[in-house]
């Protein structure tokens, strides 16, 4: 096996890996609201966030090929595959640190900073395609500002309108809503996190000139759509613990305003090919729906946490690529 092919192949065996990861990792977040509330049984929440993430993921690949070719462009791209692998390898380990303390961080920022470090580490600023770079850093910064004030309004809607209503009847029928609610926010999840992998594999059958366009490969979104599927079917216990249960006390009601809130934000970032971080807009969705219900019921430190880790997340992911490059560099 030569060297070129051989690069590839570790490459797509690792992209396919950080979808794995990215499963149990981020899918965590979709079905928290409807686990906390017992809408849904753990097991049963998890095999239906698994199948409506793979169905998502088969719908669109849009979000995929921005990350193709807008954070670099891959076409005259420096030591492209040794870039590519970095990358990947940065997000998994940085995925899997913030995984293993419970910490609902970014697959997108992981990911994003991991490429962006090591192309700047292979050819300087330079390298990036600050077009489309700033794009993606705009829709990663106001996408959960807007979830926080989405979810806030929804909610005061929730309110007015059934304000009379009995809370023991509300809860139990906001119960049953909150399975297809649940449903929604898988789906929208698989249309825009599952991409991303897709993106990266597309990447690298550029560089290695294996396909000259950014068209997705039926085989790449059904190898990605699976593994990121899989992944969410062993779950994410200590993220849904912090997301269902950390941010504020939820109830079905709450539930069903965050998860429509997070589904529709994350919607319409796809709808215009963008990735987001679904890790921050669901959980700023389910701030924004507690800040709405009872301001002090908010546990705003678990937010200052989150915030903290939306911050650094990049900047480690990309700091962490640049060295794997440099090391990875020496012996390929």
């Amino acid at each position: 096996m030569d060297m070129v092919l051989l690069i590839t192949v570790l490459i797509v065996v690792f992209a396919v890996i950080f979808d794995f990861i990215n499963g149990f990792h981020d899918t965590a977040n979709s079905i928290a609201t409807a686990v906390s509330t017992k809408a849904l049984k753990p097991r049963h929440a998890i095999m239906l966030a698994a199948v409506m993430n793979f169905v998502g993921a088969m719908a669109f690949t849009g979000v995929a090929k921005t990350i193709t070719k807008d954070i670099v462009d891959p076409f005259t791209l420096t030591n492209g595959s040794v870039v590519i692998l970095a990358a990947l390898l940065a997000a998994i380990t940085w995925n899997l640190v913030t995984w293993y303390y419970g910490i609902p961080s970014s697959s997108s920022h992981a990911l994003i900073g991991s490429i962006a470090g090591a192309a700047i580490a292979a050819a300087g600023f330079a390298a990036l395609n600050y077009g489309g770079f700033i794009k993606i850093l705009q829709a990663l910064i106001l996408s959960p500002i807007l979830a926080f004030a989405v979810g806030y309004l929804v909610y005061s809607i929730f309110k007015v309108v059934f304000k009379n209503n009995n809370l023991t009847k509300t809860n139990r029928n906001f119960r049953l809503i909150q399975i297809a609610t649940a449903a929604l926010q898988s789906f929208s999840h698989g249309t825009n996190d599952a991409q991303k992998a897709m993106g990266i594999i597309t990447m690298a059958l550029i560089v290695n000139n294996y396909q000259s366009s950014d068209d997705i490969q039926l085989w790449v979104q059904a190898t990605c759509a699976a593994a990121m599927a899989l992944g969410t079917s062993v779950g994410g216990w200590r993220i849904i613990k912090t997301v269902g249960g950390k941010i504020m006390k939820i109830r079905p009601v709450n539930g069903v305003a965050a998860d429509l809130t997070g589904a529709a934000v994350i919607f319409g970032a796809t709808f215009i090919h963008l990735p987001v971080s679904t890790t921050h807009v669901i959980s700023s969705s389910i701030m924004g729906v507690g800040a709405s219900h009872r301001l002090k019921g908010v546990k705003w430190g678990t937010g200052k946490t989150m915030l903290i880790t939306w911050v650094i997340t990049m900047p480690i992911s990309a700091a962490l690529a640049a060295a794997i490059y440099f090391i990875l560099n020496i012996f390929l």
